[in-house]
């Protein structure tokens, strides 16, 4: 069963549905400090969900900075513990250069695109 659920209109849109026990997040415009907050409760893992899987659409997300990073990692650490998993899909150039740079890429996986995320 899917669902599918919008945020409130601000400055990071955000969007997310459930596939198959999967989480997809999707984010558009920069994921700074200021965004950071408006979106840390969408990668945690869901209230009574066990194993957490999530995938972070990073497609439209043309900035990041160590807000940003440190919202992944979180993230990570909360689908650890549930022995879960994010994966992050369609990084742009900059945020992937970003991640290859505090070795974010080396734990948490990074895909081209949202199908190659969840397929694997």
């Amino acid at each position: 069963m899917t669902q599918s659920h919008a945020a409130p209109p601000d400055p990071l849109p955000t969007s997310y549905l459930t596939d198959d026990g999967v989480h997809v997040v999707t984010l558009r415009g920069d994921l700074d400090h200021d965004a950071r907050h408006r979106v840390e409760h969408i990668l945690a893992p869901p209230a009574g969900v066990r194993p957490s899987r999530t995938v972070a659409d990073l497609s439209d997300v043309p900035f990041m900075d160590s807000s940003g990073i440190n919202l992944l990692i979180v993230a990570y650490k909360a689908a650890a513990a549930t022995e879960g998993w994010v994966r992050v899909a369609g990084a742009q150039v900059p945020v992937l250069r970003v991640m290859k740079m505090v070795g974010l890429d080396a734990i948490i996986p990074c895909y081209p695109t949202l199908e190659q995320a969840l397929e694997r």
